[in-house]
């Protein structure tokens, strides 16, 4: 391809619209970012970057330094055999008139070229490239009806939708306007400002003066730009106010694209409303206004919040004044259901869960909230954990008893918390209130777990629950479906047990599960093997080899706490020469015995003729008991010892003796023993799948 034309411009394209619901944007931004450079590396149009912005009013695409000019393509096209195309004279046969007429090209112009060893006439094809500003307006309106957003709109002509109506278009390419319509907007360069402070219409002379006109017109357009005035103007209020704005990024960058130009601003509220857990006041800030709360220095919340306007007012007052009044309205419905949740205790709520369905197969809250009840009780028994047992008991009793609160049903978010609230104002032990809470967690990857073990037993018995019975009635996820969550369910199990180092054998709690509700042993291989895949995934997320991994699942899978202890030890050992002399051993016993066929159990102490096949069945004696034992009490540091002890032994009858001896008796002596060597060796996993893993260790 030869080199573009000269003369690289930059080109602009703002879609202005109505106000894009924040929620949108961001999204959108990366979105148009993707499809602008796909679309302009298929049209062969080289260009320096291209970057994206938006504000609640505009979506801008940015391309800095577009060629003038498409790059030519040069296409090569095979055509018949040169033989068949120019007899032995040279002269052109009709084959080759034919196949150069049909690429547009001169008969001459054919080149021979080897392929496979035959030869063969090619042409090539060379389709210059088109001036880009003959593409660009098929590209941008091509390139606005690409964007899909979770809700679209449209106004005049059904045929075009968009987020929310576009009111204008400015689309140049330097101070040239790129000519196109999209629906009944026409592109040019008109521009609008800030809906309050700017210029309804602003003239822009080229894309050099785009963001500078903008800028004039109080449209902050780079949404990093508006981020740092933002901040600014949040940590000037803090300095002046002697406290510390709470900064979820989810409501910095929902403010972010409410405004063009943000006007940071502090207000209060009566401090009654402290007397509100400050859970409540807190999302009740962010949810129905976005505003952030304020908090002291030593981290006590205060009756302060920060808002952010979209308009530098003359009086600011008039502002944060009218904020306060709507947020005082929330605030005095928060206090209400406060007052009217705690005239009935939560033990009463227990009762009204049964008019509440979980699943249509599966019944009501009530009903999960029994069963889970059942199944934590049971995992106290085996984690022989009785003085948590009456705790336990209560706390899975109250578990969802805040589903029915006014404040629940008003905030949903606020589910668990409540609980813990509403419990420890009715006088519930303080364990017990805790543990409505925290059986929630871990609620994302990165998220706490619980800090005491009686939410831990009861977040686990809900959880295994839930996996049990979505699985009993078909609700196991698919490759691209989980509606039920099992997958975040499964991870919590097992960063629930890691974290609290809980030993809980989870394939028998799924059996008790299970055998309360009636599911089948074929669901239940299913729920097992479910459970056994994402703790693979979830070990190699650890660092640790697949093979390593699967070798420590296959060994302990069953209890998730020793799975991953078992993973550590092997890891620490297997770089060692002596583990990977037994890896290789274990190999070479299991293809022996494989091609031996039948192999007799009985072994002859007459027959070991050599100190190594003798020194291999007193090993193996020796070692039979030790790894019952050592995996009875899961002590994966004393079995990497012991097999320490075995390897060098078992290389040392390979070295010496030849299992295949001539004499019958021998080898099959030497083959019995070699199998309950390798009996020993499947008491601790497929040592094999680590050697073919790695090559060959």
């Amino acid at each position: 391809m030869n080199a573009p034309a000269l003369n690289p411009k930059d080109v602009v394209l703002e879609i202005g619209t109505e106000e894009i619901p924040s929620r949108f944007i961001s999204p959108i931004l990366e979105t148009l970012r993707t499809l602008a450079t796909e679309d302009l590396a298929q049209l062969r149009i080289p260009f320096k970057d291209a970057r994206v912005y938006a504000t609640p009013r505009r979506l801008v695409l940015f391309v800095h330094g577009l060629a003038g000019r498409q790059e030519d393509l040069v296409a090569a096209y095979k055509g018949p055999p040169w033989a068949s195309a120019f007899d032995s004279a040279g002269n052109a046969t009709r084959a080759a008139e034919g196949f150069a007429r049909s690429k547009g090209v001169a008969v001459n112009d054919l080149r021979e070229i080897d392929m496979d060893g035959v030869r063969y006439a090619v042409a090539e094809v060379k389709e210059e490239g088109k001036p880009t500003t003959s593409l660009l307006p098929t590209f941008l309106p091509g390139l606005i009806g690409k964007l899909v957003f979770p809700k679209n709109m449209y106004w005049r002509d059904p045929t075009v939708r968009f987020a929310r109506p576009i009111r204008w278009i400015v689309a140049l390419s330097g101070d040239e306007v790129i000519p196109f319509s999209y629906g009944d907007v026409e592109s040019g360069r008109t521009s609008s400002g800030h809906r309050f402070m700017g210029n309804k219409t602003i003239e822009i002379g080229s894309t050099d003066e785009f963001l500078s006109k903008l800028y004039d017109n109080y449209v902050i357009l780079d949404q990093e730009k508006r981020k740092q005035k933002l901040l600014a103007g949040i940590a000037s209020l803090e300095h002046e106010h002697n406290g510390v704005v709470e900064l979820d990024p989810d409501i910095v960058e929902e403010n972010l694209y409410l405004v063009e130009y943000p006007v940071p601003f502090i207000g209060s509220f009566d401090e009654r409303f402290l007397e509100i857990p400050q859970e409540v006041l807190t999302t009740s800030m962010k949810k129905n206004q976005k505003y952030f709360a304020v908090r002291t220095k030593g981290g006590k919340l205060m009756n302060s919040f920060v808002g952010v306007a979209n308009n530098r007012a003359v009086e600011m007052k008039t502002i944060r004044e009218g904020n306060e009044r709507v947020l005082r309205a929330r605030l005095e419905d928060a206090a209400f259901f406060w007052l009217e949740d705690r005239k009935r205790s939560l033990g009463e709520n227990v009762e009204r869960l049964k008019n509440i369905v979980y699943q249509e197969k599966l019944g009501s809250v009530y009903d999960k909230v029994m069963e889970t009840q059942k199944l934590a009780i049971w995992l106290c028994e085996e984690l022989k954990m009785p003085d948590i047992v009456k705790l336990v008991e209560r706390a899975a009793f109250l578990s969802k008893a805040d589903l029915v609160t006014h404040m629940v049903y008003e905030f949903p978010e606020l589910q668990g918390i409540m609980g813990r609230e509403y419990a420890r104002v009715s006088g519930e032990d303080p364990r017990v209130a805790l543990a409505l809470y925290e059986q929630y967690l871990p609620k994302s990857a990165s998220d706490n777990t619980p800090s005491d073990n009686v939410g831990a037993v009861l977040g686990l018995a809900e959880r295994i629950h839930v996996i049990v019975n979505c699985h009993k009635v078909g609700l196991e996820p698919t490759g691209s479906q989980d509606p039920y969550a099992l997958r975040r369910a499964a991870r919590c199990v097992n960063e629930i047990l890691w974290a609290r180092k809980l030993d809980v054998d989870v394939k028998e709690a799924v059996r008790a599960s299970a055998l309360t509700n009636r599911v089948d042993m074929r669901t239940v291989d299913r729920i097992f093997s479910f459970l056994d895949q994402r703790l693979l995934v979830q070990i190699k997320e650890k660092d640790y080899e697949h093979e390593l991994a699967k070798l420590a699942i296959s060994v302990a899978g069953h209890r998730p706490l020793q799975a991953l202890r078992l993973a550590e030890a092997l890891s620490k050992v297997k770089d060692e020469p002596w583990f990977e002399g037994l890896v290789t051993a274990a190999v070479r016993v299991r293809n022996i015995l494989q091609k031996a066929g039948n192999v007799s159990d009985s072994i002859d102490l007459t027959l070991t003729l050599k100190p190594a096949e003798k020194a291999l069945y007193d090993e193996i004696v020796k070692m039979e008991p030790l790894v019952e034992a050592t995996l009875r009490a899961s002590d994966w540091e004393i079995l990497t010892e012991s097999l320490s002890e075995l390897s060098p032994v078992v290389t040392g009858f390979f070295n010496d003796i030849m299992v295949m001896d001539p004499d019958g008796k021998i080898r099959a002596n030497r083959l019995a023993i070699l199998k309950r060597c390798n009996a020993l060796f499947e008491e601790i996993g497929d040592l094999g799948t680590l050697k073919s893993q790695r090559g060959g260790i």
